[in-house]
């Protein structure tokens, strides 16, 4: 398995964008942070949800061959659970079902990491110290907020065995150690 470092010279290959950026990294945080709750590899779930969106902006107008594009460039260098996880974050078009709990993890940081960068971007210094859990829930529950963020997904964190305020409370505050990256 590749290390961070080389992971990120793949990432600095495929992903220019800014914000694209900044949710990557978001999502690495959160899927550290739910492994090491979990007890599970956070070396391996920081590089799936680091490396999740690979080939984005070159699928962007082809949402069927997103995941699977970044699956054929990650052959042999991750492991196949992480390639069925990214593979299964758009199981709507690609059709592979998400059964691990990689997989709904990286569903579910994939998700929160958009109602966080949505929260953020509307607090007055535009910053993530300003949100707090009590405002990310009430953003979880007001659909007409961020409307592109899917709250079920969100919800599949009790499918892995962690409570949606739990799960709100842990992806916030790993989001807020890395503000300065994420420029909120």
């Amino acid at each position: 398995m590749i290390n961070r470092s080389e992971a990120l010279e793949i990432l600095d290959h495929y992903i220019h964008e800014e914000n694209l950026l900044h949710h990557v990294f978001l999502v690495e945080t959160i899927m550290i942070s739910t492994a090491e709750s979990l007890q599970q590899d956070s070396d391996l779930w920081g590089l799936v949800g680091l490396l999740h969106d690979l080939d984005y902006e070159y699928t962007g107008d082809q949402p069927e061959k997103h995941g699977i594009l970044t699956g054929q460039i990650l052959e042999d260098l991750i492991p196949d659970t992480g390639i069925h996880a990214i593979l299964a974050h758009n199981y709507v078009h690609t059709e592979v079902i998400p059964t691990s709990i990689l997989d709904k993890a990286l569903i579910a940081s994939d998700s929160v990491s958009g109602l966080i960068l949505a929260s953020a971007k509307i607090m007055p210094d535009k910053k993530l110290s300003q949100l707090t859990l009590s405002s990310l829930k009430k953003k979880m529950k007001d659909n007409s907020f961020a409307k592109g963020c899917n709250r079920d997904k969100i919800l599949l964190c009790q499918d892995f065995g962690i409570d949606i305020n739990d799960f709100l409370d842990l992806s916030l505050k790993s989001s807020q150690k890395i503000h300065d990256k994420l420029k909120l």
